[in-house]
């Protein structure tokens, strides 16, 4: 069986987004692929966060994957921090890249364009993706689901392993991205322009556990257009073809199915059936997730996961380790 490797950073509340474009398409590969899901706690220091908060981020992130379906006993569920292999190859893979493709990563462009008008940068967003290909490469990972925003990092994860095999001789499998064809993207509800995500206006973006009275209301003032044509148009009508993504990601319905459907239905009518769906869906999630944090279940999850995900992490450090001389 293949294996498949992915994690999410518990860094402010997970969104509709991160449900749509990841969690909800493990549960999927989780019958496919030997898959290992990981809290990037790591990663989440990269800007500064509150310790209380970035505790309580992780075990609200735990409970909504367990909640969504994922399978302890199919999948290898653990924290980055549980196994310090991740920041030992992460420092190996810093020194076999090199800063001009490091500053190239459009992500790393981005973040430092907002932060540069209001103070230094910091280090860890500049090598986070050297810290990426670290948790990539120490399982071999043939397949990682990825959204469109973290492809290019995935593209340089696999420029590393070849440039590391070609200088020590074959360690690492080369991994292939997996972009989901539904829902890989959801966009803002106030600017559909821009990804919907935890640093983008809350005003734009749903958050799974959330008061789903403002879940709804957010998505009854979703941005739309002024011919109130229901019509998939990405460029023309991106806030309409946004929420046509999401109906048709948490119906199974396809979107020529649901322009069909709403055909002269008018804005409002289709926004009120976007928001009964979404509603639904995460008052059934928010149920479970509350359930899970009652019980004491998370932490035996997690410490089973991280002996596992251990054992394989030991493995391949030690091999690079004596390909590089340290052994």
């Amino acid at each position: 069986m293949k294996r498949m490797l992915s994690g999410i950073k518990p860094t402010g509340q997970l969104t509709l987004g991160n449900y749509i474009g990841a969690i909800k398409q493990f549960i999927e590969y989780q019958d496919e692929y030997e898959m290992l899901v990981f809290i990037a706690d790591l990663h989440a220091l990269t800007l500064p966060i509150d310790a209380k908060e970035l505790r309580k981020n992780t075990k609200d992130l735990i409970s909504v994957y367990l909640a969504c379906g994922l399978n302890p006993e199919k999948v290898t569920l653990f924290k980055q921090s549980d196994v310090h292999e991740h920041a030992e190859l992460g420092y190996i893979m810093a020194c076999n890249s090199y800063m001009g493709e490091l500053s190239r990563m459009t992500q790393y462009k981005d973040k430092t364009a907002r932060i540069s008008d209001h103070g230094s940068i910091p280090t860890g967003i500049f090598i986070y993706p050297t810290l990426m290909a670290a948790d990539i490469l120490l399982y071999d990972a043939d397949y990682i689901p990825v959204g469109l925003d973290q492809k290019q990092h995935v593209e340089l994860t696999r420029d590393l392993a070849i440039r590391f095999n070609n200088h020590y001789s074959e360690t690492f499998i080369v991994p292939e991205p997996i972009t989901p064809k539904t829902g890989a993207k959801i966009s803002s509800l106030s600017n559909p322009e821009k990804k919907m995500s935890k640093s983008e206006s809350e005003k734009g973006t749903l958050y799974l556990l959330e008061d789903l009275a403002i879940t709804r209301k957010k998505i009854m003032s979703a941005v739309t257009d002024c011919d109130n044509e229901i019509k998939y148009d990405m460029e023309h009508k991106p806030g309409i073809s946004n929420l046509l993504t999401i109906l048709s990601s948490l119906t199974g319905k396809s979107i020529d199915e649901l322009v069909q459907e709403y055909q002269g239905a008018g804005y409002g009518t289709f926004k009120k059936a976007v928001a009964d769906v979404v509603c639904n869906e995460l008052a059934e999630l928010q149920r479970k997730v509350k359930e899970i944090q009652e019980s004491n279940i998370i932490e035996n999850i997690l410490e089973e996961g991280a002996k596992k995900a251990s054992y394989l992490a030991r493995k391949k450090l030690s091999k690079v380790y004596r390909k590089i001389g340290l052994q």
